[in-house]
């Protein structure tokens, strides 16, 4: 019985120890050697990729479609016939205006040689003209409208794309043909409302595509919209791309701007800091540093002043950790 009081006294005994040993022992933390390096200021984008001259073509009115060039990467000229609507039935109400106006002007000339005879009056007459205006103005708004039967090229170009097949309907607004010149190219990106102020025609950016992991794609800043969209919260900002890039038109492009760059900045990781505030080890103790930030990147942020190169910085920061606390680092 007596052995079993002292053995249960044991066991508490070295789980205190451990316990103890556990909350006295300094927290091990990782650490990092700030470095020098080129920080980067930058505005985050995304954008397509666009023909900076094209134009869509696109139905007026519901209609069914009878005829298609299947001209689709071939070069056009402005005004050339792509596609064509049925207008069976706006052709015949053409016809039957044609033959109002055949009897209109039969009426007004019989009219008039009656007026010539004394026998009809000036207000027949001027009745008689009155009808056969109207239904020649009929007839020219009907003529007009059957040239919206008709899709033609609006400018000279290349059949960028070309959607739908005989015997669809085609909605008004739907877009059946892309028409532009290949080159050049452009990025056509949205750039948030709150960054727009650090972006300026000429800054160089760097695109990034799925399509080309593994390359570094070089535009510059081409044009900005004056005017946002309210709601979206964005400008439209235009990249130029060079002659020779591999980007293809309707491609999706990440875009950054370069606003700035500062040569051998001193670089710090992004999250080992919070604010204005970090935290170094010195001899074994974690002390907490005001610092001076500039350029504040993904990965790495740039140190003005009040942080030296040779100081280790405890990465990410601490959030729990007390000024003059001592630690352990990771890995010695």
């Amino acid at each position: 019985m007596k052995i079993s009081r002292v053995l249960l006294v044991l066991v508490l005994l070295l789980a205190a120890a451990g316990a103890y040993w556990r909350v006295s022992r300094p927290p091990e933390v990782a650490t990092a050697a700030p470095m020098r390096g080129d920080a980067a200021e930058i505005v985050y984008a995304t954008g397509v990729v666009e023909p900076r001259t094209w134009a869509k073509v696109t139905p007026l009115l519901r209609e069914r479609i009878v005829a298609l060039c299947n001209c689709e990467g071939e070069p056009v000229e402005k005004d050339a016939v792509l596609a064509r609507l049925d207008d069976r039935q706006a052709q015949a109400s053409l016809s039957e205006l044609r033959a109002r106006q055949r009897f209109a002007r039969a009426d007004y000339e019989r009219v008039s040689a009656l007026l010539e005879r004394r026998v009809a009056s000036e207000q027949s007459l001027d009745r008689a003209r009155s009808e056969l205006s109207q239904i020649e103005a009929l007839i020219a708004g009907q003529e007009t409208k059957l040239e919206t039967y008709i899709l033609r090229a609006p400018m000279s170009g290349v059949v960028l794309r070309q959607d739908g097949e005989v015997g669809e309907v085609a909605e008004p607004g739907t877009v059946l043909f892309w028409v532009g010149e290949p080159l050049p190219l452009l990025v056509e990106a949205d750039v948030n409302e709150e960054d727009i102020p650090r972006v300026a025609v000429g800054q160089r950016a760097v695109l990034k595509a799925d399509a080309f992991p593994d390359r570094i794609l070089e535009a510059k800043v081409d044009s900005i919209t004056p005017k946002g969209d309210p709601v979206a919260k964005t400008y439209r900002v235009r990249l130029a791309l060079p002659e020779d890039t591999p980007l293809l038109i309707g491609m999706t492009v990440e875009v950054n701007v370069i606003v700035q760059v500062s040569s051998g900045a001193l670089l710090v990781p992004t999250n080992a800091l919070r604010g204005g505030s970090l935290f170094i080890v010195e001899n074994g103790v974690a002390r907490r540093r005001d610092v001076t930030v500039g350029i504040r990147g993904a990965s790495n942020t740039q140190i003005l002043s009040g942080l030296g190169e040779a100081g280790r910085v405890i990465v990410p920061f601490p959030e729990d950790l007390a000024d003059g606390a001592k630690v352990k680092e990771r890995g010695g």
